[in-house]
């Protein structure tokens, strides 16, 4: 037996929900509406230059070289599964998982701790998801790792420390993900905050800033119902986008638009609008954060 030891990105894709095919359907429409499944991730992978390394009943494995190519795979694979026609009336859908590491190629299968993780990733995804691992994440090109966000740390059995569980956020095109490597540049992104009378820009170069009442926080945030660390700022290839961090959650409020409620949660700023901390637009004793987002093309785009 030839063995021999690679770096891969191995990407499982399960067709979610196949049990309940197969009873609602009978098994000859059921194996066809699977098969419809898997020749999508056939073909997607054969595009990125992946290759199939096997299927088990409603699940194939295949491998990829490079982890951003294994990533475009995944979001052309759920986009074009979501185009596809109901199987007598029930919608198609795939869970996506995928790891980047350390595998042994043997016998024309793939083995060891890269195997093991990306089996886990597909395991926690629900049906439309791609889900991938922190390690993953800090390997792709930044462009993509803009699209991931992170949901959860698990412990897996073997790893001596939490992995931490990223989502492929794709459902805004999959045709994006290609299209944004020659999308046009934008001027150095900015951001200008005003809080407690002062203003000032976060600009392309800067990494961002952290909010909360701890006095280390780069913007200080005196009310009582904003954490020590509540949430922080942070620039994502042309966009800013606030993360939250808190126990009582960060509202924002985009002007003209309803405000949303951040647990645990990001969120793109966009135009012009207003952050509180731990409660709904002031009563009268709230802290506000005011933001305004500036863009423009960069000359000659």
């Amino acid at each position: 037996m030839t063995r021999t030891e690679s770096t891969l990105a191995v990407m499982f894709a399960d067709v979610s929900g196949s049990t309940r095919l197969y009873e609602t359907l009978g098994n000859a429409q059921a194996l066809v509406a699977v098969g419809r499944c898997l020749d999508v991730v056939r073909d997607v992978c054969a595009a990125h230059g992946g290759r199939i390394i096997k299927t088990i009943g409603d699940e194939a494995m295949t491998v990829f070289a490079s982890p951003d190519e294994c990533t475009e795979a995944a979001a052309e694979v759920q986009g074009r599964i979501a185009a596809l026609a109901p199987a007598g009336g029930t919608r198609l859908a795939m869970r996506v998982g995928y790891h980047y590491g350390q595998a042994i190629e043997a016998d024309n299968d793939v083995f060891g701790d890269c195997v093991n993780v990306a089996a886990r990733m597909v395991a926690l995804a629900k049906a439309g998801q791609v889900i991938t691992s922190g390690e993953t994440a800090a390997t792709l090109s930044p462009w993509l790792r803009a699209r991931l966000r992170e949901i959860d740390t698990l412990t897996v059995k073997g790893k001596s420390q939490a992995i931490g569980i990223f989502e492929l956020v794709w459902q805004e095109s999959a045709d994006e993900l290609t299209a944004l490597s020659t999308r046009p540049k934008l001027a150095p992104s900015r951001i200008r905050l005003t809080h407690g009378g002062v203003e000032f820009e976060i600009a392309d170069s800067q990494s961002g800033v952290t909010l909360g009442r701890d006095p280390a926080c780069d913007v200080v945030i005196a009310d009582r119902m904003a954490s020590r660390t509540h949430a922080r700022i942070e620039r994502r290839r042309d966009r800013f986008v606030i993360v939250d961090q808190s126990s009582n959650g960060t509202y924002v409020a985009v002007t003209g638009e309803r405000e949303i409620l951040l647990r645990r949660e990001e969120l793109i700023l966009r135009g012009v609008g207003h952050i509180t901390f731990g409660h709904a637009n002031p009563t009268g004793t709230g802290e506000v954060l005011r933001f305004q987002c500036l863009e423009s093309l960069a000359p000659g785009a």
